[in-house]
């Protein structure tokens, strides 16, 4: 009986122990605060800056005779993440894109993908979508495709 008792006993204090002393959980949440965030991923009809995406109103979407930008903004990146902003149609999944390797851990990054000039006879009538993917260390941690915008 008493050894019933010990083996129980050890049972409730590893079990406690497993739940309160966790390396990979701590590491989990270590991860997570470290974690890229996006911020905003869109298309405009104009290049866009931090400043006009952070404040709110999302920028004037592109018409079949303006430029066309995909963008994204994204927060916390480390040194050697690669994020790729991809400007897409459903056609096509990818007419334009954008890489970066960072070389500096940096607090915020904007990259955006697109053209400035507009093609003869203006964009086709076709839903277009942005595309970000934020790698690192080889694992893709943001990879996010905006809704679809109907170029009209």
């Amino acid at each position: 009986m008493l050894t019933r008792v010990l083996f129980v006993a050890a049972l409730m204090v590893a079990a406690v122990t497993s739940f309160t002393i966790n390396p990979a959980g701590a590491e989990t949440a270590a991860q997570t605060i470290d974690a890229p965030k996006l911020v905003a991923l869109g298309l405009a009809k104009h290049e866009v800056t931090a400043a006009e995406l952070t404040k709110g109103d999302p920028p004037a979407k592109p018409a079949f005779n303006t430029p066309a930008i995909a963008y994204a903004l994204v927060e916390n990146l480390k040194k050697g993440d690669v994020v790729e902003v991809i400007y897409a149609s459903s056609r096509n999944a990818n007419i334009l894109h954008n890489q970066e390797t960072v070389d500096a851990d940096k607090k915020q990054a904007l990259l955006m993908a697109g053209r400035t000039a507009v093609p003869v006879g203006g964009w086709q009538e076709l839903p277009y979508y942005a595309h970000v993917t934020v790698t690192r260390d080889g694992k893709t941690l943001i990879d996010v495709k905006s809704k679809p915008w109907v170029i009209k």
